[in-house]
């Protein structure tokens, strides 16, 4: 970045919660520019929220046309295009009712609220390597202990048992657990897809048990895996759905959805930006351009994995994994000079999230620039 004054600023009044020493200034479908005007295709894509790509021109219409006629009123009153999005939601997974909100972990907070009233229960079950959000219910039943652990104590109490390991999930579960938070793809841990046949036990202990089976979709949701949410990929019925990132191309905005008979009561929960006529227009907006897209995403997904089979990689949709170990922010660093930008996840693992409408040409390029970071580091094929 050529302005050395804003650094200084940035430095000076900005809380150092981030490690970044570039800025991006405009993008455009899988590409950006940065301050120096040099090109990049984006597989981060703002970490799986541009699902749309950049500036889609039919987003970037709804919300030119909606902040004309209304920015916000709060929920006070019928918020436009409210209704029509909660319904869209309901279709396309499957479930009943939806409440919205600004981001993936108040969607969090929602589900273990919701919970809660539903079941009469306290605490929860979540998984090793899991990631939910960064507020304190988010957090508490996030695994990570470097960011989890300068907070404590958490609520609600939340035990963790190894992702992919039903029978320690049937040894925790009990009397008291509200509901099982799990994501059918773990996305922040580095892409780690668990064992066949998971997801359905994780659906049957907690129907045995009376506890809430919710699926954190927040990642791997809005046709990032070929389907509208992952979970769908295993014919399995959650109770309650987060979602947030790829709904709104970029827009602030999250939703909760559960099924029948799971639902706030008036007063229970609130939000006084959640679901404003911005967001709901530009998520409606979004849908539209998902829906044109889903079709293409197995395809590309399956260039992917022919690209990077040597590498053993975890593709689920266009959420592509590959372990590296030490070497990730070397590869990093060498990919972002040749113009692709990747993301260094958990645990040494390379996280691809490009967005939807990527081209085959840009995958191929990407591919190109991975691969030659890749054997530069000794992973040669």
């Amino acid at each position: 970045m050529q302005d050395q004054d804003f650094r200084n600023k940035d430095a000076r009044y900005y809380m150092p919660v981030f490690s970044r020493d570039m800025m991006i200034t405009r993008g455009q479908g899988s590409r950006v520019w940065d301050a120096d005007g040099k090109e990049y295709i984006d597989c981060v894509a703002g970490i799986a929220v541009c699902s749309t790509g950049h500036c889609h021109p039919d987003v970037v219409s709804a919300i030119c046309e909606q902040s004309r006629q209304l920015i916000h009123c709060s929920n006070l009153y019928y918020v436009p295009h409210q209704a029509d999005l909660a319904e869209k939601l309901s279709h396309i997974t499957g479930l009943a009712r939806v409440f919205l909100c600004n981001s993936g972990t108040e969607a969090t907070e929602g589900a273990l609220k919701l919970a809660r009233r539903v079941t009469g229960r306290r605490s929860f079950i979540a998984f090793s390597h899991g990631f939910h959000g960064r507020t304190m219910g988010g957090l508490a039943v996030t695994h990570k202990p470097g960011i989890r652990e300068p907070f404590e104590p958490l609520e609600p109490k939340c035990a963790f048992v190894e992702y992919g390991d039903s029978e320690s999930l049937r040894k925790a579960i009990n009397h008291d657990t509200a509901g099982v938070v799990v994501e059918p793809v773990q996305g922040e841990a580095g892409v780690i897809i668990p064992p066949p046949g998971f997801l359905q036990e994780v659906r049957e202990i907690c129907d045995e048990n009376g506890a809430l089976m919710i699926v954190d979709e927040v990642q791997s949701g809005m046709g990032r895996s070929g389907k509208w949410l992952a979970i769908q990929r295993s014919s399995v019925q959650p109770d309650i759905v987060t979602l947030a990132k790829g709904i709104a191309s970029g827009f602030p905005m999250g939703a909760l959805v559960a099924r029948e008979g799971i639902e706030f009561r008036k007063g229970d929960h609130g939000s006084t930006f959640g679901g404003g006529p911005l967001a709901c227009a530009a998520a409606l907006a979004t849908i539209k351009v998902i829906e044109t897209v889903l079709p293409t995403i197995p395809q590309k997904a399956e260039r992917f994995q022919e690209a990077f089979t040597a590498y053993d990689p975890r593709v689920f949709g266009l959420l592509i994994g590959i372990t590296v170990g030490e070497k990730c922010a070397a590869i990093q660093q060498q990919c972002r000079k040749n113009g692709v930008l990747i993301n260094c996840a958990a645990d040494g693992n390379i996280r691809l999230v490009p967005p939807l409408v990527i081209t085959n040409e840009e995958i191929d390029r990407a591919v190109q620039v991975i691969d030659e970071a890749l054997g530069a580091q000794g992973l040669h094929r």
